[in-house]
């Protein structure tokens, strides 16, 4: 029997839709060309088959998602990792916060900041840079308006420059909405 998973981890657990997920061999082509660019270009998960009921959107989500989690230059791939994982933290996002969380200890190697950040929120004891993109994904996802120019100025201090900070606020501002999609299209499970 599954059961809702209620607890951060950085054990991607399975999503379950609320939404049938569209069959592959029932798409039109419409939605067949929506699929052909995958979110990291992996495998059609069922969350992308459930958008996939909206092709236009999933068209111009998908390249948008890409571009702003895995372009290069600009803040490394797994400081974007920690600004979504801190968005998803802030938003209750248990399935999005595992993915992000994970993908962050396969970049790094490393599992200490995730610990520590699903443990103690934005007072963990992590290293100064990580900590001011933490504080400043934290203030962003829980309310835009609150980030003044001091969180800037803290994440310049780390330093950070112009394009890591944008794309710092992207892949953050990207997790606000895509959290609130997972968790009104559906639901993370554990089968254990």
């Amino acid at each position: 029997m599954s059961r809702v998973v209620e607890k951060f981890t950085t054990r991607v657990p399975r999503w379950r839709p609320h939404v049938r997920p569209l069959a592959f061999d029932e798409a039109t082509g419409e939605q067949r060309d929506a699929l052909r660019e995958t979110p990291s270009g992996t495998k059609i998960s069922d969350y992308v088959l459930v958008l996939a009921h909206d092709p236009q959107a999933l068209s111009a989500r998908t390249p948008l998602f890409n571009g702003i989690m895995y372009a290069p230059g600009g803040l490394s791939r797994a400081e974007r990792e920690i600004g979504a994982t801190a968005a998803s933290f802030v938003n209750h996002c248990i399935y999005c916060a595992a993915v992000h969380a994970s993908r962050y200890n396969q970049i790094t190697g490393d599992t200490t900041l995730m610990r520590k950040l699903f443990v103690d929120g934005e007072k963990a004891d992590i290293d100064p840079r990580a900590k001011a993109i933490v504080r400043f994904s934290v203030r962003l996802s829980e309310c835009p308006p609150q980030v003044e120019a001091d969180d800037i100025t803290k994440l310049r201090e780390q330093g950070l420059d112009t394009q890591e900070i944008l794309d710092l606020a992207l892949s953050t501002a990207l997790f606000g909405w895509a959290n609130r999609l997972m968790h009104t299209l559906g639901e993370p499970v554990s089968d254990d």
